[in-house]
């Protein structure tokens, strides 16, 4: 290991031996990582400082200037109370909202957070217990904050935690707020924090615990989702199992299916449990199978007709359908996606609710079929950057002059409405219920649907690989990978030519012939994407909030039959292969 590198984190480490901000137990771990022989532990916890981006911050938990802990989050709270202090100060009362999930210290950190806004002169509306993050996007336009943040780490594994700032319209911050907060943030001193004590003042005026009041509006309002509320009451008895995997879903999701009108509704016991070691999952992240198994099997016991979980924070959901041969098989991200907009579009048009003016979003790696639906049925549709912050951005360009009906990414996100600015689990798990009803009342199954759907608009196979490449090193190695591919750009892939490349950090895309033509975004990305000949669409990019890098693969082809599923995806699996090895991945 670098020596240098060594005797940098050992400074940085000793100047938290010397300051009086840091509590004893935290100058205790400090003092015992300094004096092991073994230097890791010591160098991951202080190499950096724990960058407070675009997303806001993610990492895991622990002592140090790279991980998550009341200071870090402190910095994070003082930082983005400076910046909404400069912003906002004509206005008599600034407000914002503090959420967070079941993580181990999600609680500590936002009873910190709402001491340091509190300490700012910032007024606090502090969920009383964990709530999901749609949720906290809403109460943010509900209460009419100037911004709101949620503690959590999303599906990460137990270790990680994060913190995510929203905007006055309830998304996650944009440019130029994003760069503004990261700026106050930086000068940021551990002197400078205010207000920094581990347990609420709930004698401080400013803090004020929200909770049941906002629950109630958020579902009435998720009530009015619903597209065709008469086939829910002729499949109210259909047997939906539903897991929270140990997380917020579980304080709204079982009630909002109950208040659609669904009656026969199963959760899994033993994920009902709060718990932020998430201790019957290996990871829980909704799009593994593994997460689902327990649904899966309460599932077989009782001949349910869908499985559906959210991730801890509940705005991402996984779900799980019988095949054509009654076997239990996972719906993936893109395929959940596609079924969402096909279901709103067509049924919209069946009940006469369009009016010409409506449009969907999704994002760049999600499946191409979603516009080929999209344009069959005059639908405008906008394609952006992944993450939702960018799905809120169309929403807020368009208000007032277009109407929303949905979005979604392959990432087991989607929204089906504007009054929350983010996915929203909550929302997403009612008209999945509503949509498996649909289904269900022309004797089919979800599967069905999404066969008729193959058969009608073309197939398509869509594959995620994630090269997982932790700590400083792999940060390294990630880097060095984008800009192989960037600087040798392939020619052909799996033996189609390459005939569009696209790269979202110059900004420009290039034909096979060397054309150049402008891509259309707010702003540059590290993303890579190839088109080919054969109709494949690969893309590439640095995960945001984990270490890893990301392959989205894309095979398109025909199905001339529901039947004609298995070969279709037998042939779609050897292409995935090929293309992998192309890639040399």
């Amino acid at each position: 290991m670098d020596k240098e590198l060594i005797m940098a984190c050992e400074a940085t480490a000793q100047s938290w031996l010397t300051s009086s901000v840091y509590d004893a137990e935290t100058q205790a771990e400090v003092r015992k990582m300094i004096d092991s022989e073994d230097k890791t532990e010591l160098v991951e916890s202080f190499y950096r400082t724990l960058e407070f981006g675009t997303g806001g911050l993610r990492g895991i938990m622990g002592v140090g200037t790279n991980r998550m802990n009341i200071y870090t989050v402190g910095a994070a709270t003082q930082g983005l109370s400076n910046y909404l202090n400069i912003n906002f100060k004509d206005m008599e009362q600034i407000s914002v909202v503090v959420g967070h999930d079941c993580r181990n210290n999600s609680r500590l950190f936002a009873e910190v957070s709402a001491n340091i806004f509190a300490a700012n002169g910032i007024k606090v509306y502090l969920f009383e217990d964990m709530r999901p993050t749609p949720e906290m996007s809403f109460a943010i336009r509900h209460l009419g904050c100037q911004s709101g943040i949620i503690l959590t780490a999303s599906h990460n594994p137990k270790e990680y935690n994060g913190y995510k700032a929203y905007w006055d319209d309830g998304a996650q911050v944009l440019a130029p707020h994003d760069k503004g907060i990261i700026d106050e943030v930086n000068k940021v001193k551990p002197e400078d924090i205010k207000g920094l004590v581990k347990t609420v003042d709930l004698s401080n005026p400013l803090i004020q615990i929200v909770g049941k009041d906002i629950d109630d509006v958020y579902l009435e309002q998720i009530k009015t989702i619903s597209i065709d509320p008469e086939v829910i009451k002729r499949q109210k008895d259909m047997k939906i199992v539903y897991t929270p995997i140990h997380g917020t879903g579980m304080m709204l999701i079982p009630r909002s299916l109950q208040m659609w009108g669904f009656e026969n509704i199963h959760t899994v016991p033993e994920q009902m449990i709060k718990d932020g070691n998430f201790p019957t999952v290996v990871s829980p992240n909704p799009e593994n199978a593994e997460a689902l198994t327990m649904a899966i099997n309460l599932a077989k016991e009782i001949d349910a007709d869908i499985v559906m979980a959210s991730d801890p924070d509940a705005d991402r959901v996984g779900m799980a359908c019988k095949d054509s041969k009654g076997e239990w098989v996972l719906v993936d991200g893109n395929q959940t996606c596609m079924l969402f907009l096909y279901y709103i579009i067509k049924n919209r048009i069946a009940t006469g609710k369009m009016k010409g003016n409506e449009f969907i979003v999704k994002t760049i790696v999600t499946t191409e079929l979603i516009k080929t639906i999209a344009d069959k049925n005059n639908v405008e549709m906008y394609d952006c950057y992944t993450g939702f912050k960018w799905i809120a951005r169309q929403i807020r360009l368009n208000e007032g002059k277009k109407v929303y009906i949905g979005g979604g990414e392959e990432s087991y996100g989607f929204l089906a409405q504007d009054f929350v600015r983010d996915k929203d689990a909550v929302s997403a798990c009612s008209l999945l219920a509503e949509i498996c009803a649909w289904a269900k009342d022309q004797g089919k199954t979800l599967f069905d649907i999404l066969m008729e759907i193959y058969v009608e608009y073309g197939f398509s196979l869509n594959h995620t690989i994630n090269v997982v490449k932790p700590g400083k090193s792999g940060a390294d190695e990630i880097k060095a990978m984008m800009e192989k591919f960037r600087t040798n750009a392939p020619r052909e892939i799996a033996g189609s030519k390459v005939i569009l490349t696209k790269d979202y950090k110059t900004m420009q895309a290039t034909d096979a012939e060397g054309n150049v033509t402008a891509i259309d975004q707010p702003e540059p990305s590290n993303v890579l994407q190839w088109y080919t000949e054969d109709g494949s669409k690969v893309s590439v990019r640095p995960s945001g909030t984990e270490p890893k890098i990301k392959f989205y693969l894309e095979i398109a082809g025909e199905m001339a039959c529901p039947k004609c599923y298995a070969s279709a995806k037998k042939d779609a699996l050897q292409k995935v292969d090929a293309i992998k090895a192309s890639l040399g991945l």
